[in-house]
């Protein structure tokens, strides 16, 4: 398929398509317009230009933390571009023979769904650095963004801040990691303590950051968690499933500080999970073995609390009717 021009663009429209890409991304009508706001010019804004690709030509961006889940958000995008095209052109940069998509995986996924081989895409130079920074900004500001996303997304772009020595308005004041972590949050409506906490989770290992997208881990437990040596947190997996309980933020703070005396070893850390929680309520833990033992075969753990509770109420009955039968005679 031919690349075919369609109109090239201003600094300032290439900032609003990248502001506007999260309402693309919703399936919602963007009003494009160029913003009034001064940006700062340089020569790689002079030869951007919008043209239609293939989309056996747009690469996913190398390590994008942002999935591409297919939820109702997903399907209000598909049914949009169904009825009326891309409406904001995605953003790639060229390498190799090709292009790596800067914004707009979640457009390209969707085309691809609905059998469109083609899609608008702002092409611009941009170094390695300047990519991570639009690629995290143009996706980062989205609703539902997971803990994980997030974490990897400030992250990368902390890294990128670092190694290219600049602000994000590409200014020549050079910048710290404290200075780097203060734009983050700055432009992210954070603290920058929190940004530090986020990239602490990308020490977990993935089962754990796992538990955290679920929800099964508050986010304060977890940061304390990532302090833990990769070996300490597999250990806690097992604790955590033998206890069939997740740490409190009391708990993790003492596991952290064991591990930083060198006194967390495997019975310490079960002892830390056994200790009760605040308003926790009492359970009943059966070994697996022993229901497996009468059930003669495996069973997922809904699966095996809902046979568990069936048969509990089954001898309940069998119970009252005994007694109703013995108090009839």
């Amino acid at each position: 398929m031919t690349e075919k021009t369609t109109k090239t663009t201003s600094a300032a429209d290439t900032a609003d398509i990248l502001l506007s890409a999260e309402k693309a991304d919703k399936g919602i009508t963007p009003t494009l317009k160029t913003k009034t706001t001064k940006i700062k010019e340089d020569n790689t804004m002079q030869n951007e230009k919008i043209i239609s690709l293939p989309l056996n030509k747009l690469a996913a961006f190398e390590n994008h933390p942002f999935q591409v889940k297919q939820d109702e958000d997903f399907q209000k995008l598909v049914d949009s571009i169904k009825e009326n095209g891309i409406l904001i052109p995605a953003v790639a940069r060229p390498i190799g023979d090709g292009y790596e998509l800067i914004a707009g995986h979640r457009r390209k996924f969707a085309c691809q769904i609905l059998g469109i081989e083609a899609m608008p895409v702002l092409v611009r130079e941009l170094t390695n650095e300047q990519a991570v920074i639009a690629m995290v900004d143009s996706n980062v500001q989205r609703e539902n963004i997971l803990p994980s996303e997030k974490a990897f997304a400030y992250k990368m772009k902390l890294e990128a801040i670092k190694k290219q020595g600049k602000r994000t308005d590409l200014t020549s004041v050079p910048v710290g990691q404290k200075l780097a972590r203060s734009v983050i949050a700055k432009e992210n409506g954070e603290s920058q303590s929190q940004i530090q906490r986020y990239v602490r989770l990308t020490e977990l290992i993935p089962e754990l950051l796992q538990l955290i997208d679920d929800g099964k881990i508050a986010f304060r437990p977890a940061v304390e968690l990532s302090y833990l040596s990769k070996e300490q947190q597999t250990l806690l997996l097992l604790a955590m499933e033998a206890e069939q309980s997740t740490p409190s933020l009391s708990q993790a703070q003492k596991l952290k500080a064991m591990s930083a005396e060198g006194a967390l070893t495997e019975d310490s850390m079960m002892e830390v999970m056994r200790e009760p929680k605040a308003n926790q309520k009492e359970q009943v833990r059966i070994p697996y073995d022993k229901i497996k033992a009468i059930t003669k075969k495996d069973m997922l753990p809904k699966e095996l609390e809902d046979f568990v509770l069936e048969a509990v109420k089954r001898y309940q009955s069998y119970l009252n009717r005994q007694a109703k039968d013995k108090g009839a005679r």
